[in-house]
């Protein structure tokens, strides 16, 4: 008879104070928090428990032995979130489908452009930005000076950007492409 008694002195405690704990909760978290009723399960699940283990001696009223434990989990909630967030990295925006698309097809036009290069050109430029070498390491290796390395990266640009320009205006008109011209700077 007398743990049917505690659990509807249980029951009532949890009808009272449910809406009170929940106000708190909701204050503390906001509204639009999806997890505040499991927070308020929790801390009247956890009331129970610690009163059926005599947690509670009375020394203070059951409201404030309430209030404390929701404060504590409220506290160590806020911690865990905030724990979290602290150290995840944002998450980089999905790349949108049409910009994959483009830099794929801006690759290809540039590969095939690099194709169409004299192979002393091409190499200039696979050493310095595809091996990341120094203009002097690129002289070293190509027994040239750093300024004709200089000269040749700056040729290689112009060079390309004609090409490329050349394949837009042919895609357009639906011409086919003729050869580039050598220019004086062209070995």
């Amino acid at each position: 008879m007398k743990r049917k008694q505690d659990e509807l002195d249980l029951d009532e405690m949890v009808a009272r104070y449910r809406p009170i704990v929940g106000f708190r909760v909701k204050r503390a978290f906001g509204p639009a928090n999806p997890d505040w009723e499991d927070i308020v399960n929790e801390i009247l699940a956890d009331v129970i428990v610690k009163i059926r283990n005599g947690e509670f001696e009375g020394r203070s009223t059951i409201g404030t032995f309430i209030y404390t434990i929701a404060s504590r989990r409220i506290v160590d909630y806020i911690r865990l979130k905030t724990k979290h967030l602290r150290y995840a990295p944002e998450p980089p925006p999905l790349p949108d489908p049409q910009e994959l698309a483009e830099l794929g097809e801006n690759a290809e036009r540039l590969a095939r452009a690099i194709d169409k290069l004299k192979p002393r050109f091409k190499e200039v430029l696979y050493l310095y930005y595809f091996q990341e070498l120094s203009r002097e390491e690129v002289a070293r290796r190509l027994g040239l000076t750093p300024r004709r390395v200089s000269e040749r990266v700056n040729y290689d640009h112009k060079l390309l950007r004609k090409l490329l320009q050349q394949e837009d205006f042919f895609q357009l008109s639906g011409s086919r492409p003729t050869k580039v011209r050598k220019t004086e700077n062209d070995e």
